[in-house]
């Protein structure tokens, strides 16, 4: 049986003894290597996830296992080896005065030897496009350039999971897409575990598996291409499916036949050539 690297058992928590149950009896498992999207409305208990996972919050009950240690507050820095995370705004991560410097941070308070820092430093940033960015300063960048940095600034310490919390949120569509593509190449270069958090379902196409909140509960889990078949049961808990996949729809309302539902423009443009050689 395959071996999970990131396991919830029957975890509830709640912000204080008097407030609602933010997550209730949550279980389910991150495997390596694997591609994880989890998405929810605002409320729905995503981000909490992502804090358990790495020691930020610790559930009222059940039990976390991350790379097979207890998640608890005698191992957290144990576990933060292996979980890096990026959040929303970036700025909020950076401590340098350059981009080399932010980068070299963690590796500094973690007594990487200088050379081996060097190499993790031009390696993290080469993986996320910003090679050519060394000297300049974080605030003088772009947003989706920020972003990239902070991804650097994690994958600079080895971890084995990467989680992105709503990393996207702040970028316009084009800062988006520039993310999306370096998370893309990332995880195909590199030997980690990727978990996306997010309310957007244009983020999800490319994940290997889809964990649905909603309400503190898992909703449901699928590929991408199995959630997408479930548009009016998505809208009724306050997601909304992508623009490709409406396109889709209206597409096939009218008689076109498709051997698979697109999620991409890439896939619509493959299928609506299939169906026009048919023709």
């Amino acid at each position: 049986m395959r071996e999970s690297f990131i396991e919830f058992r029957n975890v509830s928590f709640r912000y204080g003894e008097e407030q609602p149950w933010v997550l209730k009896d949550v279980s389910f498992v991150i495997y390596p290597d694997e591609w994880v999207a989890i998405i929810g409305h605002n409320g729905s208990g995503k981000s909490t996830i992502a804090k358990l996972i790495n020691g930020l919050l610790f559930p009222q009950e059940g039990e976390i296992f991350v790379d097979g240690v207890h998640v608890n507050q005698d191992s957290i820095w144990d576990v933060r080896k292996n979980v890096g995370m990026v959040f929303q705004n970036p700025d909020n991560q950076f401590v340098g005065t350059t981009v080399r410097d932010d980068v070299a941070f963690g590796l500094e308070n973690r007594g990487i030897p200088r050379q081996e820092m060097i190499d993790r430093i031009n390696t993290s940033l080469t993986a996320v496009a910003m090679n050519d960015y060394f000297l300049h300063e974080p605030h003088r960048l772009s947003g989706g350039q920020k972003q990239r940095v902070a991804i650097a600034s994690i994958l600079a310490i080895s971890p084995k999971v990467v989680i992105l919390d709503e990393a996207t949120a702040m970028l316009d569509p084009k800062g988006k897409l520039e993310i999306m593509r370096t998370i893309t190449e990332v995880q195909d270069k590199l030997d980690l575990a990727l978990v996306t958090i997010t309310h957007d379902l244009n983020e999800i196409t490319l994940a290997d598996r889809v964990i649905v909140m909603n309400e503190g509960q898992v909703w449901l889990e699928a590929t991408p291409r199995e959630v997408f078949t479930k548009k009016e049961e998505l809208r009724r808990i306050g997601l909304d499916t992508p623009f490709i996949s409406k396109l889709a729809d209206e597409l096939i309302s009218i008689g076109l036949v498709f051997n698979n539902h697109p999620l991409s423009h890439e896939e619509l443009l493959e299928e609506l050539w299939t169906y026009h050689s048919k023709m």
